[in-house]
């Protein structure tokens, strides 16, 4: 009985089904690759689904994981409109499959020029160079696949006597490293593309038919990639051993490794990403430069993000240069002048008129793309390499007096930096090198005259403005009008109260003494009296927001003993109703962090009444009494504000 149900649950058409649509899977089932044509089946992520990312590709790679599991499991592959043995076609035929590969990179190149001439066959052009392009692709991803489960590393030409097909297994890695060389050289650099192609990357993502020049655009970023997962999966079948590519050696006398090759090609990419970045920067405004990505479309940053994982992870395992090594690498030839013609390096950045400004700009990017994970899934969370001693480097060049750098391009460097803490652990020196810059400048209002009213600094009205503005760069969001609504030197504060913050939540001490000792002995009596309106507002807005955010009452201690400092009769009436102001704000931070507010009221009290005397006494002076009503008003209008502020604490 139990025999007939089961026959009966599977008749004999389930089988002509399920083969069925195995075939339609096989049909549709299609090799990874760099795709900015985003449908329905991507679902609102970073990337398509195609994508080396989102399909798993580059986790397979790092965990050393078969390619492509499903695929090429047949005794027979098709490439190039041609059956193979698949075991055994690219020890055999490596040098004809790879010149097949380049012919048809040369047939896609005909195929966009065949477009520009018959635009009445767009459809099919267009079709063809899909075709040619998945073609290639296929062809890549057979030699990985093939590298991984075939190749036998531990077979030498010294094995004694070979089969013929053993010897050519056994040359097989040489030849690899030549052919993938070749392939390099062929397909050239991407920046060198003309004009015409590499405008593929401003067709709108959601276009339903691409010209073959958007195909070959993307082939180009696909076989760039593609060779550098080939090589390392290469270097990790052979043990990491030196592969060397003994016929061309032979043949020119040049070294040609597979680690060299790496290192070659991986560098050449690096610079091509760094020179299409140096062409978008053109466009960009300082004030823009946190909303203007780096990349042309998002196959250019899912390249990036690939780099990071890839070089990151081979760092890892073999202490081979990491992802910023490269990065700053490049970038330091980006400050350099040209070069001549006779001594270019293999890879040389196209010039870039203010290289400083475009380093911060692209740092600060790339490192926003360390939250995708392997599989192209933003990680708030994830730990990330830092890059501090570059950054260091660029802000020294930032602030140096020689390089007058302008307000506005330091507004956006320290903008870069400020959202570098937020991405990075805490760096110290970053502090210490601005404020070595600030406290030489404290008297600066740091305006930008293009700017207009926005752009000038202001010296607080009011008590709760002053701790108002002190609140605002130490919040966790920042303004994304930053730029415009603070100067350079509130963006240090911000970047000064979130170290601070990050070092106060760590529980550790030894940063905070490290920066008050710093801070403090650039105060003294000369110092105090050099100060101006604003160098005093300036001075008010540092001591407030380290107040903020670590030792309260020390700090406030501490003011008031450098205030003692001024002279009486040198401090001019506004200065006297701006250290009021200071004063009270101190109070309201008191009251609000439910301190003790005895000594400071007393200081202002004692203060106040003495004027207020004085003003009672002055009688026909009338410009003297005006000018003692200024801090008497001040005084009249703090006091308002702390009934509030009692309303607000905690206690």
């Amino acid at each position: 009985m139990d025999d007939d149900f089961t026959i009966s649950l599977t008749p004999p058409y389930l089988t002509e089904s399920l083969e069925m649509a195995m075939e339609v899977e096989k049909e549709n089932s299609r090799p990874p690759c760099f795709s900015c044509a985003l449908d329905n089946r991507d679902g609102g992520r970073n990337f398509s689904v195609e994508s080396h990312l989102a399909s798993g590709s580059l986790k397979r790679l790092l965990l050393r994981l078969d390619p492509s599991p499903t695929d090429y499991e047949e005794d027979t592959v098709e490439i190039f409109g041609f059956h193979w043995v698949t075991e055994i076609a690219l020890v055999e035929s490596c040098r004809l499959l790879f010149g097949l590969l380049r012919y048809d990179i040369l047939i896609t190149s005909l195929t966009r020029f065949q477009y520009l001439i018959i635009l009445c066959q767009a459809a099919n052009l267009h079709s063809e160079a899909g075709n040619i392009r998945h073609e290639c692709i296929i062809f890549l991803h057979y030699v990985k696949v093939f590298i991984f489960r075939y190749l036998e590393s531990h077979k030498t030409e010294d094995d004694g006597l070979l089969h013929p097909y053993e010897e050519l297994e056994v040359q097989l890695p040489s030849v690899l490293v030549e052919e993938l060389h070749a392939l390099t050289l062929h397909i050239g650099h991407l920046y060198e593309l003309p004009s015409s192609i590499l405008g593929a990357f401003t067709i709108q993502h959601q276009a339903k038919l691409f010209p073959p020049s958007w195909h070959l655009l993307h082939l180009h970023l696909d076989i760039h990639w593609l060779v550098l997962e080939i090589l390392h999966v290469l270097s990790e079948k052979m043990l990491r051993q030196i592969v060397y590519a003994h016929q061309f050696m032979n043949l020119t006398g040049e070294n040609l490794t597979n680690i060299s090759l790496f290192e070659a090609h991986c560098g050449n990419l690096f610079c091509d990403l760094i020179n299409l970045s140096i062409n978008k920067y053109t466009k960009v405004r300082p004030s823009e430069a946190l909303t203007s990505h780096h990349y042309p479309c998002s196959c250019i940053k899912e390249l990036w993000v690939l780099l990071i994982h890839l070089l990151d992870h081979r760092n890892k395992g073999s202490h081979t240069e990491s992802f910023w090594s490269w990065v700053n690498k490049l970038l330091k030839k980006v400050f350099e002048r040209p070069s001549t013609a006779e001594g270019m390096s293999v890879f040389e950045p196209v010039q870039c008129k203010d290289p400083l400004s475009f380093s911060w700009w692209i740092i600060t990017h790339l490192a926003s793309l360390y939250q995708f994970d392997r599989n192209g899934n933003v990680e708030e969370k994830k730990q990330v390499e830092s890059n501090w001693h570059f950054v260091e480097e660029l802000l020294k060049r930032s602030t140096d007096a020689q390089a007058a750098v302008l307000e506005e391009q330091i507004r956006m460097h320290l903008q870069c930096c400020l959202t570098l803490c937020s991405f990075w652990d805490l760096n110290l020196p970053t502090v210490t090198i601005l404020w070595e810059y600030y406290c030489k400048n404290l008297n600066s209002s740091f305006t930008i005259p293009w700017l207009g009213l926005k752009g000038l600094a202001s010296v607080s009205k009011t008590p709760l403005s002053m701790l108002e503005l002190v609140k605002s760069c130490c919040s966790d969001q920042q303004s994304p009008d930053l730029y415009k609504s603070s100067n350079s030197y509130l963006i240090f504060l911000c970047i000064l109260a979130q170290m601070m913050k990050e070092a106060m939540d760590s529980n550790v001490t030894h940063p905070w003494k490290q920066i008050k000792g710093r801070i403090y002995s650039k105060f003294h009596q000369k110092r105090m009296r050099e100060l101006t309106e604003v160098g005093l507002q300036n001075f008010f807005n540092l001591f407030l927001v380290l107040a903020a955010v670590a030792e309260t009452e020390d700090i406030a201690s501490r003011v008031l003993d450098l205030l003692d400092f001024l002279s009486p009769t040198s401090i001019s009436t506004s200065q006297r109703a701006l250290i009021w102001r200071g004063y009270f704000a101190f109070l309201l931070m008191y009251i609000e962090k439910n301190m003790d507010i005895s000594v400071l009221a007393e200081k202002l009290s004692h203060a106040f009444c003495e004027k207020a005397k004085e003003f009672l006494v002055t009688k026909n002076d009338h410009t003297h009494k005006q000018n003692l009503w200024t801090p008497l008003s001040t005084y009249i209008d703090g006091v308002q504000e702390v009934p509030s502020a009692f309303s607000q604490s905690p206690g």
